[in-house]
């Protein structure tokens, strides 16, 4: 037992730490490829006659889980920003919030407080098209977008208004132990003309026409709307994987390093002593 090489506890903390977070980065890569294989199963389409075609021929004239790509067209009027001129969204959401500062008489601190937040949400029914289609009659309508997954509104407005403090409100703030910081209002849209990617059950309205529903799947899986094309969303995963297989692999060769640096100096010090 004397013979084995003792090493000091920040060492040991050095070692155990990189090869804990070296399996950690290693299991969400894991994960993150399983994902992908899934994903990449998902038969792709975009809005065209080959899509009808397919649905035409399919059981109750719907496919139960499928990606479809294409650029967001209102189906009547657009909404148009309240803030940005000549922009037309979708989907808006207007936010405003209040930023205070509470006196805390424990810590003898200011502490930060969002307050009397307001939102609102204006939406019109719209639908997905073939990209560079210049006029195109078949649709892919897009159902109950809200209650989708996934984040696909652009941040369009933001403003921050800061209080300006008066004798009332210095007055306030010594009675209260409040006093207003900041106003924030902000603007967020999906925009028409955006490249947008959705994922769920796709089903031929009607029949026989070339309008399509896009809607939450039956079969229990998630419904994603995401604002990118199919490509870029793969890319984006891959991406993570790549991101956890080098920290795996970073963490992996550190914790072996130190563990290679120890051994090799407590060796070192056994030799000097043995001569």
């Amino acid at each position: 037992m004397s013979d084995l090489p003792i090493f000091s506890p920040l060492v040991l903390i050095g070692v155990g730490s990189s090869f804990a977070f070296s399996g950690l980065f290693y299991h969400l890569y894991k994960e993150k490829k399983d994902e992908l294989v899934k994903l990449k199963e998902i038969p792709k389409f975009i809005p065209d006659q080959h899509l009808v075609r397919i649905l035409k021929a399919s059981p109750h004239r719907k496919l139960q889980y499928v990606a479809v790509e294409g650029l967001v067209q209102a189906d009547g009027e657009t909404l148009a920003s309240q803030f940005v001129p000549r922009c037309f969204g979708v989907i808006q959401k207007i936010a405003i919030e209040e930023h205070w500062k509470v006196w805390n008489n424990i810590t003898r601190t200011w502490n930060s407080r969002t307050t009397n937040r307001k939102e609102t949400n204006n939406t019109v029914p719209f639908s997905l098209v073939e990209p560079g289609a210049y006029i195109s009659d078949i649709t892919v309508k897009v159902h109950s977008p809200l209650e989708a997954s996934g984040w696909f509104l652009e941040r369009v407005h933001c403003r921050v208004k800061h209080a300006q403090e008066g004798l009332v409100d210095v007055l306030l703030e010594g009675l209260s132990g409040e006093r207003p910081m900041a106003q924030k209002e902000t603007e967020e849209l999906l925009r028409v003309g955006t490249t947008m990617t959705g994922f769920g059950e796709v089903v031929l309205e009607g029949g026989t026409g070339t309008t399509m529903r896009l809607q939450a799947p039956q079969d229990g899986r998630r419904y994603i709307l995401v604002p990118t094309d199919y490509k870029g969303f793969i890319e984006r995963h891959e991406g993570t994987a790549n991101l956890w297989k080098r920290l795996t692999v970073l963490f992996g060769i550190t914790g072996a390093s130190l563990l290679a640096g120890a051994v090799y100096s407590t060796m070192g010090k056994k030799d000097r002593r043995d001569k």
